[in-house]
C-alpha cells in the first residue's frame, strides 16, 4: 500500500502520528542549546613556557626548538608555529581536521612531558598546554566601577566577593580581571646596607623564606590524651618580618636594619578604564558545552542582584555575544516566518482557494517541527547557520506539498471525488517528488568531503536543509493526500472558468509551440547568454566568509618598545576620547599595557587594547566597518601604531592579508620584508601594512667571564639569578593575613633599581662566601634585542599583515602576488600566502570538489528515476541556466562570491531541477499513453505550468527575505538566499522553454542513432523510444 493510500484511508492513525510528531517536536525544541555559530573545535593546541627574564633568542634556542622538534613526531600533526618573546615560548601545534583533540593533547603532553626533565633549562618553568576551544574567548566583558574608592579596594572586594559569585552561576567557567592593583609585602633591601654586611640578595630571600613556616613534629602522648606538636612560625605582622634575625660575621642583625618592610603593591603592569573613569575590566567565559544566551542571561540577573546589594556599584557592559546571538536568530527567525507567509500568499492567488491554503499552511509548520526532531538526533544546535539553513527551506517545504495539492486539486476540477482524488493526485506525483526531493538533499553529502573550516562551519546548514525537505516529503504524501480527502471542496471545472489563468496558459501554449519550431534559434539565445555570463564573471569578487556586522570592534596601539606605562596611558586617554565623539559609540573599555588578538602569558607596557561597544544596528546609519575605517583615517598619534579589528566572526580574528617571508637570518628577514612593505603599500584597498619587526627591546647584556666566574666557584646561572632578584625581586614565601594570601617580595630599593649604572655593583656572593662586585667578573653592553622571533614549521619567519577596506581579498591578493613577484629575494628565503587567502583557495577547491559530486549524484538519482541514461542529461541543462542567472544576479547586487556563495550554488543545483524532473516524468507518462511527442510535450508544459510557477514563487518569495539580508547577523546567509533566488528565478522562465526544446532534440538525436544502428526508418525509430 502506498503512503499517500495508507494515510487516506487510516485518517485517525495518520492524525495520532502528526500529533505525536508535534509533541516529540517541542520536547526536542526545548532541548536544543543555542549559540552563534556550530560548535566547532579549532583542531590545534598551544604549548606555552615561560622562562621569566630570558631574551628572544636564548627562548628560541633553549626551549621553542627543543619543543617543536618533540611535538612533530606526534601523528596528525599538521603544521607548527611559535612564537619566542622575552620571558615566554608559544608553540601552536596545528592538527588535520578530526582529529580526536582529547588524545592529540595527551600525545603531546607525553611528547612535552619528556623533554621537559631532559633538555629544558632548569629554571624555566613547566610548559603548559592548552587545547583550542571556542569558549576560551569571553561572552562577555563588564568594566567596574565604585565612586570614591580607591582602585586597590575595589580590586581585592572584587575578588573577594563578585567574581566567586559569577563564577558559581551555572555554565560560568572563569572570570578573569584585569586592571587593578596587586597587593605585595614588599621586602625593600638598601643596597649599601648590604654591601656593609658583606650580605647578598639570595642570603635574604632565603633567611625569610626558611623563617615563614608551620612544620607538624608528629604526635605525643600525656597520660591517656594524644597532642599533635606543631612549631608555629608564619608570620602574623609586618613587624615579625622586620624582627627576623640575619647572621652577619660574628654576630647578628635585624632584617630591618638592611631593609624597609611595608605592604604594597605589585608594579603596575595593566590598568583600566571603562567610558573614560578608572575601572577594572571582567572577562567572563562560559564552559565548552552551556548555552551562550542562558549564561549571559543567568550573568545579567546575577549583576542586577549585585547592584542591589552594593548600591555604589557602576557596571557598564562593552560585549556581550548573547545579544548579537539573539538578534541574529530573532532576524533569521522573522525572514523564515516572512518568508513562509510570502508563499502562502502566492499559493492563494494561484489557488484561488481558501481550504487548499489551510492545507498548506497546516504543512509549514509541522515539517519545521518535525525538522527539530531530526536536527536534536543529529546532534545539531540552534545557531545562525542551521537557522539558516531552516529559513532557505522553509522556500522549499511547501514545494511537494504544492504539486501533491495542485495534482489533487486538478483531478477534483475535473469531477472526480474528494477520495479518488486525493489518491490518484498524490499518486501520479509521488515518484516524481521523492526524486526532486532527493535530487536536492544528496547535493548535501559532498559538503562532509569538504575540509577546513568551512566545511565545519556549513554541515549544519546542510543537514537542517536536508532535514526539512525530508520532513516536508513526508508531510505531503501523508498529511495533504489526507486533509485533502476530507476538506478539500472544489466545484467542477473550476479552474476551466479562471480567464486570467487561461488566457495565460493560451499564452504559453502558443509561445511554446512557436518555440519547438525554431530550436536552434532559442538554442543560439542561450549560447549567447551563458557566454556573456561567463564573460562576466571574472569581475565578481572573492572572499572567503562573508563578514558580519556585530556592532563591536577593538582599537589596539602599539609605542616603540621599552614605552613606559605612563606615556601608553596618555595615548590611550587621547584615543579614548576620539573614540567617545564618534556618536555611534555606545561603551569603551581600555585596558593599558596590554594587547589585543595574540595568545601572550605577558603583558607589555609599550602596548594598549581599547575594546569598543556600538549602539544597535537599528539605531545608527553607519556600518561598524564605516565607522573602523573613520577612526583609522582620524587618529594619527606620532610613533604610535594603530590597528583597528572587528570581533572575531566566522572567518576568525587576525588580519585578512597575511604573507610570511620564510628564511633563517633575522637581519636578511627585516631587510627584505621592509622592502615587500614597500612594494605593496600603495595597492587600493590595504589598511594597517605592517611587518612582524619593530624596534628591538633595550637590552643591558651582561657577559659573564666564564674563566674568571670558575676561579670564584660560580657559573653563569648563579650570577644570572642574583641579578635577576636583584632587579626583578624574587618571591620568598607568601603572608597570610584574614584568610587571603600576598606574595613577599624581596628585591633592591627602587630608585636604585632604576639606575643601570649600578648594576655592576651588585655583590655576588663566591663559593667561599666572599662578596665581589658583577664588574669583577662579567662586563656589561647596552644593545636592542629582537622583540619576537616567529618560526612555521621549524623555520623562522617574518610576517607582513594587513587589513582591507572596500575591495574583496582576491583582488588585493593577486595585486600583492603580482608585487612581491618583483621582490628580489636572496637563496633560501621565500614568500608564503596564509591566513584567509589560503583558508579560501583551500575551501574553494573542496566545495568545485563538491559540486562535481553533487551534479553525478543527481544524474544518477535521476537516471535511477526515469530509468534512462538519457533524459537526467535533458533535465540537468537547467544547471547551467541557473549559473547565467546567479552571475547576473550577482553582479547586479554588488555580491562577493564567498564560501556561502558557493554552498548556494550547490544548494540551487538539487533545487533548479526539480521542475524539469515533474516537467519530463509528465511528457512520459503521456507519451506512453500514446500521445505525439510534440503534442506530448505542449500539454506536459501547458499542464504543470501552473505547479512549475507555484513551486518556483513559492521557494523565490520564502528566500527573498534571506536574500534582501533583513536583520542582525543575516549577512551569513544572505549570499545563498542571492544566488538561489536569483538562479532560480531566470532558470523557472527558461525551464518553461528550455526542457522541452532540449527533450525534443534529445529524443530527435536518439531516433536518428538508432535508426542508424537498427538500420530501420525514424518512424519505426521514434516508436521504440
Amino acid at each position: 500500500m502506498k503512503l499517500s493510500d495508507f494515510s487516506i484511508k487510516r485518517s485517525v492513525t495518520t492524525a495520532m502520528i502528526i500529533l505525536m510528531v508535534l509533541l516529540i517536536g517541542s520536547v526536542a525544541l526545548s532541548r536544543l542549546s543555542l549559540d552563534l555559530f556550530p560548535d566547532i573545535t579549532f583542531p590545534g593546541a598551544a604549548i606555552i613556557t615561560t622562562y621569566e627574564g630570558v631574551g628572544s633568542e636564548e627562548i628560541e634556542n633553549l626551549i621553542t626548538k627543543q619543543i617543536e622538534s618533540s611535538v612533530a613526531t606526534v601523528e596528525g600533526v599538521e603544521g607548527i608555529t611559535s612564537t619566542s618573546s622575552m620571558g615566554s615560548s608559544t608553540v601552536v601545534v596545528e592538527f588535520n581536521w578530526g582529529r580526536d583533540m582529547d588524545f592529540a593533547v595527551q600525545d603531546l603532553r607525553e611528547q612535552v612531558d619528556l623533554i621537559s626533565s631532559m633538555s629544558l633549562p632548569e629554571n624555566a618553568d613547566s610548559p603548559m598546554i592548552f587545547k583550542f576551544d571556542p569558549s576560551m574567548i569571553p561572552i562577555m566583558n563588564y568594566g567596574v566601577s565604585v565612586q570614591g574608592l580607591e582602585i586597590d579596594e575595589l580590586k581585592e572586594e572584587v575578588d573577594d566577593e563578585l567574581i566567586p559569585r559569577l563564577e558559581r552561576i551555572s555554565g560560568v567557567a572563569q572570570v578573569n580581571m584585569q586592571g587593578g592593583l596587586t597587593r605585595e609585602i614588599i621586602v625593600s633591601l638598601k643596597r649599601d646596607r648590604l654591601n656593609h654586611y658583606n650580605l647578598d640578595f639570595d642570603t635574604i630571600t632565603n633567611i625569610v623564606r626558611a623563617e615563614n613556616v608551620n612544620v607538624s613534629a608528629g604526635d605525643v602522648l600525656q597520660g591517656d590524651k594524644e597532642f599533635l606538636v606543631r612549631t608555629v612560625g608564619k608570620f602574623s605582622n609586618l613587624d615579625e618580618i622586620r624582627n627576623i634575625n640575619v647572621p652577619v660575621g660574628n654576630g647578628q642583625i635585624k632584617l630591618s636594619d638592611v631593609a624597609e618592610v611595608r605592604d604594597g603593591f605589585a608594579d603596575l603592569t595593566t590598568l583600566s578604564r571603562t567610558n573614560g573613569e578608572r575601572s577594572l575590566s571582567l572577562s567572563i567565559q562560559k564552559q565548552t558545552d552551556a548555552n551562550t544566551v542562558e549564561v549571559a542571561s543567568a550573568v545579567r540577573e546575577e549583576i542586577d542582584q549585585i547592584r542591589n546589594d552594593y548600591p555604589n556599584y557602576s557596571f557598564s557592559i562593552a560585549m556581550d555575544q548573547s545579544e548579537f546571538i539573539e538578534n541574529s536568530i530573532a532576524s533569521v527567525s522573522q525572514n523564515a516566518v516572512l518568508g513562509g507567509l510570502l508563499a502562502v500568499i502566492i499559493l492563494f492567488l494561484f489557488l484561488r482557494n481558501i481550504r487548499s491554503t489551510i492545507i498548506i499552511a497546516t504543512a509549514m509548520p509541522i515539517s519545521i517541527i518535525g525538522t527539530f526532531i531530526l536536527m536534536y538526533f543529529a546532534g545539531v544546535n540552534l545557531n545562525v547557520i542551521s537557522l539558516g539553513g531552516l529559513a532557505l527551506g522553509v522556500g522549499m517545504l511547501v514545494d511537494n506539498g504544492v504539486v501533491v495539492l495542485e495534482n489533487i486539486y486538478r483531478y477534483r476540477s475535473m469531477g472526480e471525488g474528494k477520495i479518488e482524488a486525493a489518491r490518484e493526485g498524490a499518486s501520479e506525483v509521488g515518484m516524481a517528488i521523492a526524486a526532486s526531493t532527493v535530487t536536492t538533499v544528496v547535493v548535501f553529502l559532498p559538503i562532509v568531503f569538504v575540509e577546513g573550516m568551512a566545511g565545519q562551519l556549513f554541515k549544519d546548514l546542510a543537514l537542517t536543509v536536508a532535514f526539512s525537505l525530508i520532513a516536508s516529503l513526508m508531510v505531503a504524501l501523508t498529511l495533504i493526500p489526507m486533509l485533502a480527502s476530507k476538506i478539500l471542496k472544489v466545484k467542477p471545472k473550476e479552474l476551466d472558468k479562471n480567464n486570467k489563468e487561461g488566457r495565460i496558459k493560451r499564452i504559453y501554449r502558443g509561445a511554446l509551440s512557436r518555440a519547438l519550431k525554431h530550436r536552434w534559434v532559442f538554442v543560439l539565445l542561450l549560447v549567447i547568454l551563458l557566454v556573456g555570463s561567463f564573460a562576466l564573471a571574472p569581475q565578481l569578487g572573492f572572499e572567503f566568509m562573508p563578514s558580519t556586522d556585530r556592532g563591536a570592534f577593538s582599537v589596539s596601539y602599539e609605542l616603540p618598545v621599552g614605552t613606559a606605562l605612563s606615556r601608553s596611558n596618555e595615548v590611550s586617554t587621547e584615543i579614548e576620547s576620539a573614540l567617545m565623539n564618534i556618536e555611534e559609540v555606545k561603551t569603551i573599555i581600555a585596558t593599558v599595557g596590554s594587547g589585543s588578538q595574540r595568545m601572550s602569558t605577558s603583558t607589555s607596557s609599550h602596548l594598549g587594547n581599547i575594546s569598543v561597544d556600538l549602539v544597535d544596528l537599528a539605531e545608527r546609519d553607519r556600518s561598524t566597518a564605516e565607522v573602523m575605517e573613520e577612526i583609522r583615517q582620524s587618529i594619527n598619534i606620532p610613533d604610535v601604531d594603530l590597528s583597528v579589528e572587528e570581533q572575531q566572526g566566522m572567518s576568525g580574528g587576525g588580519a585578512p592579508v597575511n604573507v610570511k617571508l620564510l628564511g633563517d637570518d633575522l637581519d636578511i628577514l627585516e631587510r627584505e620584508s621592509a622592502k615587500a612593505v614597500a612594494a605593496i603599500e600603495d595597492i587600493e584597498g590595504l589598511r594597517e601594512i605592517e611587518d612582524s619587526f619593530s624596534e628591538g627591546q633595550p637590552e643591558y647584556q651582561i657577559k659573564v667571564n666564564r674563566s674568571i666566574a670558575s676561579r670564584f666557584g660560580l657559573n653563569v646561572s648563579q650570577i644570572a639569578n642574583t641579578v635577576r632578584t636583584a632587579i626583578n625581586g624574587s618571591t620568598a614565601t607568601r603572608y597570610e593575613v584574614a584568610g587571603d594570601e600576598y606574595d613577599i617580595r624581596v628585591r633592591l630599593e627602587e630608585d636604585q633599581i632604576e639606575q643601570m649604572s649600578q648594576v655592576p655593583e651588585l655583590n655576588i656572593q663566591t663559593a667561599a662566601g666572599q662578596m665581589i662586585p658583577l664588574s669583577r667578573i662579567a662586563s656589561l653592553e647596552i644593545t636592542e634585542g629582537p622583540v619576537e622571533i616567529l618560526r612555521k614549521d621549524q623555520e623562522r619567519h617574518s610576517e607582513i599583515t594587513a587589513d582591507i577596506h572596500g575591495v574583496d581579498l582576491a583582488t588585493v591578493m593577486d595585486q600583492i602576488q603580482s608585487r612581491l613577484s618583483e621582490v628580489e629575494l636572496p637563496d633560501g628565503y621565500r614568500f608564503s600566502y596564509e591566513g584567509e587567502f589560503a583558508d579560501m583557495q583551500e575551501s574553494f577547491s573542496s566545495l568545485g570538489m563538491a559540486f562535481g559530486l553533487a551534479i553525478i549524484l543527481i544524474y544518477m538519482v535521476m537516471a535511477s528515476q526515469f530509468e534512462s541514461l538519457v533524459h537526467p542529461f535533458t533535465i540537468m541543462f537547467t544547471i547551467p541556466l541557473a549559473v547565467i542567472g546567479v552571475i547576473f544576479g550577482m553582479y547586479l547586487t554588488n555580491s562577493i562570491v564567498s564560501v556561502a556563495s558557493i554552498l548556494g550554488l550547490i544548494t540551487l543545483a538539487g533545487i533548479v531541477v526539480n521542475n524539469a524532473i515533474v516537467m519530463v516524468d509528465y511528457i512520459n507518462q503521456l507519451r506512453r499513453k500514446g500521445t505525439e511527442k510534440i503534442e506530448a510535450i505542449i500539454t506536459a508544459g501547458t499542464v504543470r505550468l501552473r505547479p512549475i510557477m507555484m513551486t518556483a514563487l513559492t521557494t523565490i518569495l520564502g528566500l527573498l527575505p534571506i536574500a534582501m539580508g533583513i536583520g542582525e547577523g543575516s549577512e551569513s546567509t544572505q549570499p545563498m538566499g542571492i544566488v538561489i533566488v536569483s538562479g532560480l528565478t531566470f532558470a523557472t522562465f527558461l525551464t518553461l522553454f528550455v526542457i522541452p526544446i532540449f527533450y525534443s532534440l534529445v529524443t530527435d538525436l536518439r531516433v536518428i542513432i538508432v535508426s542508424k544502428v537498427k538500420g530501420i526508418s525514424k518512424e519505426e525509430a521514434s516508436k521504440l523510444i
